[in-house]
């Protein structure tokens, strides 16, 4: 008797399972993403059929279903504008390229209205005239080992439309969260490679970009991670975040993780061939020129700065800077400034903003070997608006020197409204650090040395307070020119450091030694 019960009780329990499992399995709310070769909606992937149609259709097929990954197998896909949709991850094969459609098809989307793009440069202001756009999404991700190769993509002018139909920007979202871009190799990307404006929640690894303007743009994003990039730009930046009124209001960016890269300024091109060739230009780490809604508690460590400009900070559109960190660095061949830190008044946003504030930054390990000549370091507040609380902390660079005694006698000229960049300072009087409008700046471990004989000293110091040195090697002139320049200094301290004895400066409130 109780072995029959037992043997019914047994029944049921696995019809009951079976039914379960059924349902489960036919359920929206249990079904398993599906996958969709975009060959099975049209798309060729003979580099000559206009595939975008196509694609689009697989992901619009996906979407209806709650979701799924779009597949490219191997083969080139000439196209205009893909829309990505929620809950769509797009899977690029090896020996896949996703190629932008040449200019004139008229393939790609148009630029839609924005009402604030007097405020930044057109290619910051338009999403949709893109390659692979997407709008208030979530849950949206390109993985594999395929291309993204721009075409026939303009790469776009500061203030200039691109035509109706023409495309310059390979991968565009707006206001989306939750986005994993991965492992995949982006060539001659446009205007931008990658725009990501307004965004949350984005995992950017193991990219390979070799482009032809800015690589990525983080404008008004939070919780960013960005690790293990190879990214050569040597006609614009690198890695960029930015805060532009784009969204028609102020967003700061913040929280962002950029480490483990390789930023570099070669030919275009030549990092994928593995030539590594030519080059020189842009190709670095910068947080602005668009500082509108500044930046928060930004992180950069373990990169490599190869032929290309050095680290910039800038806010000059009313945002304030607070909260970087920046560790163990190392800059070869760097074309001009080593650290460029700005703070100034281009007050490009409505209303005439005020400037901001930066403050709380802190370099430490950095080594750069092959610095311009001509350009020093560059920490610049304005009149009446100080850069606050600057460590500098175990550095060492090494420039190429050639400073004359009539370049140490230059004053730079303030440049309050000017685009923030360091050559427009023209050349330095100082061949290590040249500081300027700032309170609280404290050198700790910093070696700075040149190639070619000096005549400008190490450091010159203008309108600064509660400056601090110590243990700081300066490599001086033969003729025993000094290592620090003073102008307007208060609360000067030196320590523990290799330099000359002071001696008097031939002008008002100045001081050499």
């Amino acid at each position: 008797m109780n072995k029959t019960l037992a043997l019914v009780h047994t029944t049921v329990f696995r019809l009951i399972a079976v039914i379960a499992i059924s349902w489960i399995g036919t359920h929206p709310a249990f079904t398993q993403q599906r996958v969709y070769d975009v060959h099975d909606f049209g798309a060729k992937g003979d580099g000559t059929t206009l595939d975008s149609p196509g694609i689009n259709k697989a992901i619009e097929t996906a979407e209806k279903a709650g979701g799924g990954t779009i597949v490219f197998p191997p083969g080139t896909y000439l196209a205009g504008s893909i829309h990505l949709e929620n809950h769509i991850t797009l899977d690029l094969d090896a020996g896949c390229v996703i190629l932008g459609a040449p200019a004139g098809v008229h393939a790609f989307d148009v630029p839609e209205p924005n009402a604030f793009d007097a405020y930044q440069d057109f290619g910051h202001s338009h999403w949709h005239n893109s390659l692979i756009w997407g709008e208030n999404l979530e849950y949206v991700a390109i993985i594999g080992n395929g291309t993204i190769n721009g075409g026939g993509m303009s790469r776009g002018d500061r203030n200039v439309a691109v035509p109706d139909g023409d495309g310059n920007k390979s991968v565009s979202l707006k206001l989306c969260r939750n986005i994993i871009l991965r492992d995949f190799t982006v060539q001659h990307g446009g205007h931008f490679a990658f725009l990501l404006t307004g965004c949350d929640n984005v995992t950017m690894d193991n990219l390979k970009i070799d482009t032809n303007r800015d690589g990525i743009d983080l404008d008004c994003c939070r919780n960013v991670r960005v690790s293990n990039c190879s990214v050569n730009s040597p006609r614009d930046d690198a890695i960029c975040p930015k805060s532009s009124y784009a969204l028609g209001f102020k967003r700061a960016t913040e929280d962002v993780t950029i480490t483990n890269c390789l930023v570099s300024g070669y030919e275009e091109g030549s990092m994928l061939d593995g030539t590594f060739k030519g080059g020189g230009g842009t190709g670095r780490i910068k947080c602005g020129t668009e500082s509108n809604g500044g930046f928060k508690n930004i992180t950069i460590s373990n990169c490599v700065f190869d032929r290309c400009l050095g680290l910039a900070f800038e806010s000059v559109d009313g945002g304030n800077i607070d909260g970087i960190s920046v560790s163990n660095v190392t800059m070869k061949e760097c074309a001009n400034s080593p650290i460029f830190i700005r703070l100034g008044n281009r007050a490009r946003g409505p209303n005439n903003p005020p400037p901001g504030v930066v403050r709380n930054i802190n370099i430490t390990g950095v080594t750069v070997i092959g610095a311009s000549g001509k350009s020093a370091s560059i920490i610049a507040g304005i009149p009446g608006h100080d850069i606050e609380n600057v460590r500098i902390n175990n550095v060492r660079i090494v420039t190429n020197g050639g400073g004359t005694k009539d370049m140490a006698s230059i004053v730079p000229s303030e440049q309050e409204k000017e685009y923030p960049e360091p050559g427009r300072f023209g050349t330095m009087p100082a061949y290590g650090f040249f500081c300027r409008h700032v309170s609280g700046i404290d050198f700790n471990s910093v070696d700075v040395a040149f190639e070619t004989e000096e005549q400008r000293p190490a450091f010159v110091l203008d309108s600064v307070t509660n400056a601090e040195f110590y243990f700081i090697k300066a490599q001086n002139s033969e003729r025993g020119l000094p290592t620090f320049l003073l102008r307007n200094v208060s609360t000067f301290v030196l320590d523990y450091s290799q330099v000359m004895k002071p001696v008097k400066g031939d002008f008002l409130k100045e001081t050499v030694f």
